[in-house]
């Protein structure tokens, strides 16, 4: 992955008047934070979860594109909203646990100093995105514009979330510049002709051939490349950083990651 432009351009065509960030996975770890809830849900069905299975599935979906196809796969006594209904507080009570992802916090506050308008469009619901944030401090203040999947015609990987972001921040989409984690978020900021950042899990590594940027993390983002203000937080050549949050087994001298969803 790079964190160089020099095969797409940055800074070149439009200007960057607007940021629009994706949430989970891009700002916010909501995956390690509510990793085992659908095994414990499944648990209730006599169901085990097939962790090949799931690994393969695409981040990013829409949360009832997501509930339709794990009724199927596993063959639950239920319909898909009944799914949601009934797996949505477990959820909720793992949301509050999330910290947010290296960078984020960093780079909310540094365009929101420079007056740079950002969005938050995400494929999960509206209230959903509101109760993941809310234990965030200045996040939604710092956004302009909040959008879900449910106040458009259709999610990610359709243009329409990013699109009605823009409109509302009064911004023309080729001045937007999208972050995102996902492929089908990568799909439809090209598909809204803007500009995309990619900072994608290692299963979203097909990100790299669409995306103008691909980063390892928010840390590695240089606002100046796209004509941003540059951030002036170094001291001594230092980056002062949140606390990185790790959690795993500790396997022979060695950190191992936990699985689990």
């Amino acid at each position: 992955m790079s964190c160089c432009c020099e095969f797409n351009g940055c800074n070149q065509g439009a200007k960057v008047l607007a940021v629009i960030f994706d949430l989970d996975g891009t700002l916010l770890d909501t995956e390690r934070a509510t990793r085992g809830v659908l095994n414990e849900f499944l648990a209730r069905y006599g169901k085990e979860l097939d962790r090949e299975k799931e690994e393969k599935k695409r981040l990013g979906m829409t949360q009832k594109d997501s509930a339709a196809i794990i009724v199927k796969d596993y063959e639950l006594p239920l319909t898909p909203d009944q799914f949601i209904k009934e797996i949505t507080p477990l959820y909720r009570e793992r949301w509050a646990k999330a910290k947010a992802l290296p960078g984020a916090n960093r780079l909310i506050k540094h365009l929101q100093k420079n007056g740079v308008p950002m969005a938050l469009a995400s494929n999960s619901l509206q209230e959903n995105i509101e109760a993941k944030i809310y234990h965030h401090k200045g996040w939604k203040e710092s956004f302009s514009v909040i959008l879900g999947s449910d106040q458009v015609k259709s999610g990610k990987p359709s243009p329409y979330l990013f699109e009605e972001a823009a409109k509302k921040m009064g911004v023309d989409a080729v001045n937007c510049l999208v972050i995102e984690d996902s492929l089908v978020g990568v799909k439809a900021a090209n598909a809204a002709k803007m500009k995309v950042v990619a900072v994608p899990s290692r299963r979203e590594a097909d990100c790299n051939g669409l995306a103008n940027v691909v980063l390892h993390s928010l840390l590695e983002f240089q606002p100046e490349l796209w004509g941003l203000p540059p951030f002036d937080d170094w001291i001594d050549d230092t980056l002062p950083i949140d606390p990185l949050h790790l959690s795993g087994l500790y396997v022979t001298g060695c950190l191992q990651e936990a699985t689990g969803l």
